[in-house]
């Protein structure tokens, strides 16, 4: 018997569910990095105004509803380009879709800093991303089956034959889908988890920090464990057990490696301290419906998402046209490149995000601006793409 439990001494998995709190099979191959797992379920029970004939309360009767949230950070890492990476179904979950998968391909001839020529037909779709030598683009027009216009120009012209890697691309959809989360710890006769029905209503991207962070929070169907599990919890007969163990890469992405591409040109900054953007489903969930004590679906409202970058002043055309896009309340584009290696890159594409007048932040050696609350639009699920590569 251990004499404490380990908060380091877990392991996290994940995988899209098939229905709405029906708890899939797992693999190794589904494991993901967590920094923090925090779950809490209330009971939903209304004040009791019967006549006891004392004024000692008389308990909450069994089966009463039950409200279960969640909130799970987890670090960018290394992802083998095979399938998704392991965090990949939350970032699905948040925006709604199966990921596209781009296999990769070779650059051809006549290629330039923001024309992408490939020696074949790329089969690439508006908004997909492509890599190139240590950067990450998405495509923001599809010229014709080897050509493709880039978001944002390159540092370096690819030349003929060069690489083009391989990517995942997460697209805003109507509908969300659900995940389940597995909680396993060690030892084995510890209390384990299973997070079912789990519904993503905020993701947040953080850019910059000691390393790039991932956050959700939202609201599950159900919280199981393997002490109190009784059959039928997550449509399962049995709990669990944890898949066997498999090669883990833990290599984390350090926050300072990446790029920022701001403005309607756009031009990179080198000035950014800080950059976070927010994506805000406003799930609600089908959980007052007579006949059912769990939740049965998920009903995402109205999709928002801003974000915020603080950078230091500088006297440039660039600095200065951010400023006058603010004032004028006029849409720029905005990119943030997180990480800067093959398998340890992630992007993040705002294609029209109108920002805020800057506040003025004097209080250090350098001027600094921050803008905050700048919300994202579009023509109709388009308004934020994240991919991998």
């Amino acid at each position: 018997m251990a004499c404490y439990i380990s908060s380091n001494a877990n392991r996290l998995y994940t995988k899209t569910e098939s229905a709405y709190g029906q708890t899939p099979a797992i693999t190794a191959s589904h494991r993901f990095p967590a920094v923090k797992l925090a779950t809490k379920q209330q009971v939903e029970a209304a004040e009791r105004r019967d006549k006891t004939g004392s004024r000692t309360f008389a308990g909450v009767p069994a089966g009463s509803r039950r409200r279960t949230s969640f909130e799970l950070k987890t670090y960018l890492t290394n992802w083998n380009l095979t399938g998704e990476p392991g965090y990949g179904p939350l970032f699905r979950a948040s925006l709604g879709g199966a990921p596209l998968s781009f296999n990769g391909g070779t650059v051809g001839a006549g290629s330039t800093a923001t024309l992408l020529v490939f020696a074949t037909a790329h089969g690439l779709a508006a908004k997909q991303a492509v890599t190139v030598g240590g950067e990450l683009r998405f495509v923001s027009a599809v010229v014709d089956p080897v050509r493709v216009q880039l978001n944002a120009p390159l540092s370096v012209t690819p030349g003929v034959g060069a690489p083009v890697g391989k990517t995942v691309t997460y697209l805003p959809q109507l509908d969300l889908e659900s995940v389940s989360v597995f909680d396993y710890w060690t030892p084995a006769t510890a209390v384990q988890r299973i997070l079912c029905g789990a519904a993503m209503d905020r993701m947040r991207i953080l850019v910059n920090g000691d390393y790039h962070e991932f956050e959700f929070s939202g609201a599950a169907q159900d919280l199981i464990d393997s002490a109190s599990f009784t059959s039928g919890q997550g449509q399962l007969t049995s709990f669990p057990s944890e898949p066997a163990a498999a090669t883990f890469d833990y290599t984390i992405v350090p926050g300072h490696l990446g790029q920022a591409w701001l403005g309607s040109a756009p031009d990179r900054f080198y000035t950014i301290t800080s950059a976070s953007v927010l994506l805000d489903n406003d799930i609600e969930l089908r959980a007052r419906e007579f006949g059912s004590s769990l939740p049965r679906c998920v009903a995402p409202g109205r999709r928002s998402v801003t974000a915020e970058f603080d950078l230091y002043e500088q006297d440039d055309a660039a600095t200065q046209g951010l400023y006058q896009a603010a004032r004028a309340m006029s849409p720029i584009a905005a990119m943030f490149q997180l990480g800067q290696a093959p398998g340890q890159m992630c992007g993040v594409y705002l294609p029209k995000v109108t920002p805020e007048t800057p506040s003025f932040d004097d209080g250090e050696r350098r001027l600094g601006w921050r803008f905050g609350g700048a919300r994202a639009q579009g023509a109709g699920d388009d308004e934020v793409v994240v991919s991998f590569g």
